[in-house]
């Protein structure tokens, strides 16, 4: 498991296998490469804890992943543009609203615009809603509506729209 060097000790007392990371080292697996990159989101978990670091990951190999993780779009992202084939960015949260740190439609699809990947797939959605998020009697809403903005935005991209659950082939 590769984790934020802050989650280290508490996932070990757990008896997980964890690697630590920071922005821009990187861990290797046989033919795969971990790079850790920028989140946009605070670290903190509970009302009276300190921010840890959060991260994003680039797993490099044939083809390339982009997983943000929790992350609001930040221009640094364009960065990474020519070398990500798939990006996976996070089109809602649970609550009503979708407040610092995180990513709506329209910001995702700013996102893919900075990132340029060749597929982008809409995450963080359809899964677990409060009853008062905005798209909780059409559950797939927030993922048309960052398809929508993507074709605006980022033309170039294409958009696959998986179910909670789905596979995308590379």
């Amino acid at each position: 498991m590769v984790t934020p060097r802050d989650s280290v000790r508490m996932l070990r007392r757990r008896r997980l296998n964890a690697r630590p990371l920071a922005v821009g080292e990187r861990a290797q697996f046989k033919e795969l490469a971990v790079v850790a990159q920028k989140a946009e989101h605070s670290g903190r978990r509970q009302p009276l804890s300190r921010g840890d670091e959060t991260l994003a990951y680039l797993v490099e190999g044939p083809e390339s992943v982009y997983f943000t993780g929790d992350t609001d779009v930040f221009e640094q992202m364009s960065e990474l543009a020519g070398r990500v084939t798939v990006a996976l960015l996070p089109v809602w949260g649970w609550g009503k609203r979708v407040g610092p740190g995180h990513m709506d439609p329209e910001r995702a699809a700013q996102a893919a615009a900075l990132l340029e990947p060749v597929v982008a797939v809409p995450i963080h959605w359809g899964t677990l809603a409060s009853p008062l998020a905005p798209w909780v009697e059409d559950p797939d809403a927030p993922a048309r509506a960052f398809a929508r903005h993507a074709r605006r935005l980022a033309p170039q991209v294409a958009v696959e729209v998986l179910a909670p659950g789905g596979r995308l082939a590379l």
